[in-house]
């Protein structure tokens, strides 16, 4: 029985072909496109209203230069949380919940800041190696410290955003187990095994959008250090 709880997060397939990516296209599918009119219905508005409010929370410790990843950092942020909300659905698969997936869009982009970095700024981006006043003794093992800590950076983000989102699916699986369950074998417990189902949906739908909020966030603090 244990083991029937993690084929949600097995990749769904037809005919042998796999559907990651319909998974993948489906959140592009539900936001309307921007117009020139005058006058957008309210989802557009409320859409245009978030993106500026999130590009400009998320780009003003950046400089200038920096604000050329607006565009791509605020597209990666609805689109992880759309996935990671639609996962919530019943029937449905989280693509976030893959390792894989997570790793295929962290490396790139912290690659890429590392590249800018030593494009624009070569000393500066190999001085984060060996913080100021170290003693000699010790520049061996903190260069060695600091590059594996650089280095493990686009691992902690896919782990991180995996590890949240696959821990709370599994809780609500298994609560929602164990309140079918209650309804036969103990009534009375019934209604506070469906209260801590309900709480802890509303738990994982801000988690989902934690995380993703998170996952971009740490992404424009590598931009930062390296612009």
């Amino acid at each position: 029985m244990s083991l029937s709880f993690f084929d949600q997060f097995l990749s769904p397939a037809m005919m042998g072909i796999p559907l990651m990516m319909v998974a993948m296209v489906l959140p592009w599918l539900l936001f309307p496109s921007p117009t020139n009119k005058w006058v957008n219905n309210r989802v557009s508005t409320l859409q245009i209203w978030f993106l500026q409010k999130f590009t400009k929370q998320l780009m003003s410790p950046v400089n200038t230069n920096g604000h050329k990843w607006a565009m791509i950092f605020s597209s990666l942020m609805m689109f992880l949380i759309t996935i990671n909300l639609l996962g919530l659905l019943p029937y449905t698969f989280t693509p976030t919940t893959q390792l894989s997936l997570n790793l295929g869009l962290a490396v790139p982009f912290w690659l890429a800041t590392i590249l800018i970095g030593l494009r624009n700024q070569p000393a500066a981006t190999f001085g984060h190696l060996l913080p100021e006043g170290t003693p000699t003794l010790l520049i061996p093992i903190l260069v060695m410290i600091e590059t594996i800590s650089l280095l493990i950076r686009p691992l902690a983000l896919g782990v991180r955003l995996t590890a949240n989102l696959t821990a709370g699916h599994l809780l609500i699986q298994l609560i929602a187990t164990a309140t079918l369950v209650l309804i036969h074998m103990m009534p009375i417990m019934f209604p506070l095994a469906l209260l801590v189902l309900f709480l802890l949906t509303l738990l994982e739908i801000a988690v989902a959008m934690i995380q993703a909020y998170v996952f971009v966030l740490l992404l424009s603090l590598y931009l930062q250090e390296n612009m």
